[in-house]
Order: structure tokens, then C-alpha cells, then sequence
């Protein structure tokens, strides 16, 4: 029988991120509930995440194997890309390429909360790199681990 999820605010939400100090600073205020796993999904996730005001998604950061997915759902969030800033509004939705080297993140600049579903593929091997930052990523056991670019462990 398949998962029904009535309201994806009834899902616990994981507050902030697992980022080593001090990168997880502009994303602890974060709200992700993981949707694809309440509803026994393996071979790509959906999370609904919402952003109070002042709350960036991520790092900004691009992924080596994972394609990305956003659909926005309501508020207005600004998409940073290398190409600049970018207002995303409801109904609006992009994608992530897997291998573009285009680090990407939503930061919430407006007064009000946003939210937005995220969906991607759980292809083993991801790994990637933020952009402004000295940090990268590979997943591992289902769980990003972080290190400097030079490989050496936070």
C-alpha cells in the first residue's frame, strides 16, 4: 500500500544543517522534511523545505552524479547561480544538471517564510564541491561527509 502524506508540515521537520562551524551559520534556522523517506522511496528523495526569513538552503554547491529538481511552493526565494541573483516565486521551478559545475543555493531576502519541494536522485558516488567555499562533499552510508578541498577532514 502506498504512503499517503496528507500535509507535509505533519512530518517532523530536521532543523538546520549538519555543515561544520562556520558554514552552517546562514542554514540553521532551516526546515527539511524528508518526504521520500516517509514514503519508503530508494531511488530518489523529495524533500519540502522551508526558509524563515534570512535562512540560505544550502552553501552554495553543485553535484557531480545527483541531478536536482526545486519546485517553489509559496514566498519568494532568490536562486544564486554563477550567472547572479535570480527571484523564484510559486509555481516557479528549476533544474540541476548533474556535472554542471554551477554551485547554486536559495536564500529567503523577503520578510515572510518560503518553501519549495527539493527532489533528487540517489545515484551512489555523488560528490561536489561548494563554490565559495573551501569545503566538498561525498556521500556516504546516505550521509554527506564534509572535507577541505585538498581532501584533509574538517
Amino acid at each position: 500500500m502506498p504512503t499517503i502524506i496528507r500535509n507535509p508540515l505533519d512530518i517532523a521537520p530536521i532543523i538546520g544543517t549538519r555543515y561544520p562551524k562556520p558554514h552552517d551559520a546562514p542554514c540553521v534556522d532551516r526546515q527539511k522534511r524528508s518526504l521520500g523517506n516517509q514514503a519508503g522511496l530508494k531511488n530518489f528523495g523529495v524533500n519540502y523545505t522551508v526558509l524563515p526569513p534570512g535562512t540560505w538552503s544550502y552553501q552554495r554547491h553543485w553535484h557531480r552524479v545527483q541531478d536536482e529538481f526545486i519546485v517553489m511552493m509559496t514566498g519568494t526565494l532568490t536562486l544564486i547561480t554563477n550567472e547572479g541573483a535570480t527571484e523564484l516565486t510559486e509555481g516557479m521551478c528549476v533544474g540541476f544538471p548533474a556535472g554542471e559545475q554551477n554551485g547554486h543555493h536559495l536564500v529567503n531576502n523577503s520578510d515572510q517564510d518560503a518553501a519549495y519541494f527539493e527532489i533528487g536522485d540517489r545515484l551512489p558516488g555523488d560528490t561536489g564541491e561548494y563554490s565559495d567555499i573551501d569545503m566538498q562533499f561525498a556521500f556516504e552510508n546516505d550521509r554527506g561527509v564534509f572535507s577541505h578541498k585538498d581532501g584533509s577532514p574538517y
